[in-house]
């Protein structure tokens, strides 16, 4: 019996941590897709929250783009999207990141995504370029932030 009862402990020993491990590994691994919509002259959501690793994905709309404006420290913005086309990014760095519609960006056409639920570079996306519209909405979307 007290052979028996060894090896159950020598096998819960290595057993234990194998678990632990692939839960861990599992929870790693775990990345959503999420869609931004581009409608007529806005995105849907405005403001996307978003994990470390998420894809997201702005679906083909005829005379829209997507082009990165600021971002976190550390970012560099990958080209802007081709218009009338699928645009896809992972974005691996927390923080708050801008972008716009190129021919649209004067009538208020921004969004802002929100990455790991860090808002702490929310300051200087406030203080980026904006035009026209674009103006108060980056304001009012960098407010919702705050709430």
């Amino acid at each position: 019996m007290g052979n028996h009862m060894n090896n159950i402990k020598l096998k819960l020993i290595f057993l234990i941590p194998t678990l632990a491990l692939t839960i861990l590994l599992s929870k790693i691994g775990v990345s959503k897709e999420l869609q931004v919509e581009m409608l007529e002259m806005s995105y849907s959501p405005e403001i996307l929250y978003s994990e470390v690793g998420d894809k997201i994905i702005w679906p083909k709309s005829k005379g829209h783009n997507v082009e990165f404006i600021a971002g976190p420290t550390g970012f560099s913005p990958p080209k802007r999207s081709k218009m009338n086309k699928q645009f896809d990014v992972v974005l691996d760095i927390p923080g708050v990141y801008y972008y716009w519609c190129t021919p649209h960006k004067g009538t208020g056409m921004i969004g802002l995504i929100v990455v790991g639920k860090d808002i702490s570079n929310k300051d200087e996306i406030s203080n980026a370029k904006a035009v026209g519209k674009s103006k108060k909405k980056l304001a009012g979307l960098i407010e919702k932030l705050n709430d």
